[in-house]
């Protein structure tokens, strides 16, 4: 049965491409990828679209617009309106798209297994390749969405910064602590803070010419947010690490570092995320280290001779 219901209420967020892209959200080219990035702030029958594209997108390359307004349980109406929602003039440049993107998808063997729940009595050759086919698609869905011109930016002002704060919870604070140690090797001023009032009287001291990095992947999180929103009210450059290009989190932050994801069973989005936020957040430190070469050079040298004469000489035995 079709389903005219409007699509999204008054006020509602809705991936508008036009939006998305000056914020450097989403690619010119991957049509997955942007209906993965922006599926969470769809609603109603744009979001039942998105998530029957997801579903199942070799099927909707091959679908009329009748015919995949039907297996939604939309209109062809709302197909047209989802396909300007994620860039596209119509219906069938849409199809091209996923068309595409499902071949070059199947070609790298992407696609093993991806979408199919992990059993209990599965052997772990086949739970490895699944881990190995999601983490592969979200790295690739990641390079897709990345904006290097963001990177760069973010680069800029940490290889400038007097001082630099990382903010978050749970297992983006893991993350954030991983990039506060690849910093401080190389001589950057990094602090990782996790709870939110450390971070917040952290926060509070910072000032024009220091950075905070707000890690999230939903963009949600309250604490990360608080801190983030502080940091920026003293003046200090903010950078948002994020898997949603609308969330409150990339919206307060000067620069915004988008991430994909790619869920399996037992690791949701935000687990699945922490291999691309690492990927990103390496990225960003191998270009703070170019652009502070002789600094980071002498200050990795020094910390490695620092620590160099606890390891286990060669041909000791326990």
């Amino acid at each position: 049965m079709v389903d005219h219901e409007v699509d999204t209420p008054a006020g509602a967020a809705v991936v508008d491409a036009d939006t998305a892209d000056r914020r450097g959200g989403l690619p010119a080219d991957g049509v997955l990828v942007r209906v993965r990035a922006g599926v969470g702030e769809l609603t109603g029958a744009l979001r039942r679209v998105a998530e029957h594209v997801l579903s199942d997108p070799e099927a909707a390359a091959r679908a009329t617009i009748v015919e995949l307004a039907e297996r939604s349980g939309t209109s062809p109406a709302t197909i047209t309106r989802f396909c300007r929602a994620m860039g596209f003039e119509g219906y069938a440049d849409l199809r091209l798209g996923i068309a595409a993107e499902t071949g070059r998808a199947r070609s790298a063997g992407w696609t093993v297994d991806i979408g199919r729940e992990i059993q209990p009595g599965d052997p772990l050759e086949r739970v490895l390749g699944q881990i190995m086919a999601a983490d592969t698609r979200a790295m690739h869905d990641t390079a897709a969405l990345l904006d290097l011109t963001e990177v760069e930016r973010a680069a800029v002002a940490i290889a400038g910064a007097s001082r630099v704060n990382i903010f978050g919870a749970s297992g983006s604070a893991l993350v954030g602590a991983e990039m506060q140690f690849s910093l401080h090797r190389i001589g950057v001023a990094a602090w990782a803070w996790s709870d939110v009032h450390e971070g917040l009287a952290s926060a509070a001291l910072l000032g024009p010419g220091d950075v905070a990095l707000g890690i999230s992947h939903t963009g949600q999180t309250r604490e990360t947010i608080e801190m983030l929103a502080e940091a920026g009210s003293r003046g200090a450059s903010t950078v948002a690490l994020t898997g949603f290009p609308r969330s409150p989190l990339a919206e307060l932050a000067d620069i915004v570092l988008l991430t994909a994801s790619q869920a399996t069973t037992f690791r949701p989005d935000a687990l699945s995320a922490r291999h691309p936020q690492l990927v990103v957040l390496d990225l960003l430190y191998i270009a703070v280290a170019q652009r502070t070469h002789a600094r980071a050079h002498a200050a990795f040298r020094r910390t490695a001779q620092a620590v160099d004469g606890h390891k286990a000489a060669k041909g000791a035995t326990a």
